[in-house]
C-alpha cells in the first residue's frame, strides 16, 4: 500500500485510480450527492484506509476511505476520527472497518 504525506496527496492519487466520487457519511448510510444515491452498509466496501494527524493538534485528525459500491461506483469519504468523530450505527462502524479484503 502506498504512503502519503498529506491528505490532499492521497485524495489526488485515489482520484487518478478511479475513486472520482465524493461520499458523505451519515449514521446509517453514505451518500453521493452528485449522483443522488444513498448506500447502506451492505452496499459498499472499503478498499483502502489512510489516517492523517493534524500538524499542530492530534485531535485534528482525519481518515480517508477509498469506497467501492456493489454497483461499481468508486469514491472517497473523508471524516474526522477520535474525539470529534460522528456517531454511527453499529452496521456503519462494521462497514467502515478494515477486513481481510481491505488494504491497510
Amino acid at each position: 500500500m502506498k504512503t502519503f504525506e498529506t491528505l490532499i496527496e492521497a485524495m489526488r492519487d485515489l482520484k487518478t485510480r478511479g475513486y472520482e466520487n465524493d461520499f458523505n457519511l451519515h449514521p446509517e448510510w453514505i451518500e453521493c450527492p452528485s449522483m443522488s444515491i444513498m448506500l447502506k452498509p451492505t452496499e459498499f466496501h472499503v478498499d483502502e484506509i489512510y489516517r492523517f494527524e493534524g500538524a499542530n493538534n492530534p485531535d485534528d485528525s482525519t481518515v480517508l476511505f477509498a469506497i467501492r459500491a456493489s454497483s461499481g461506483i468508486k469514491g472517497i469519504l473523508v471524516d474526522a476520527y477520535g474525539v470529534y468523530a460522528d456517531a454511527m450505527s453499529p452496521a456503519m462502524i462494521r462497514a467502515l472497518t478494515i477486513d481481510k479484503n481491505t488494504l491497510h
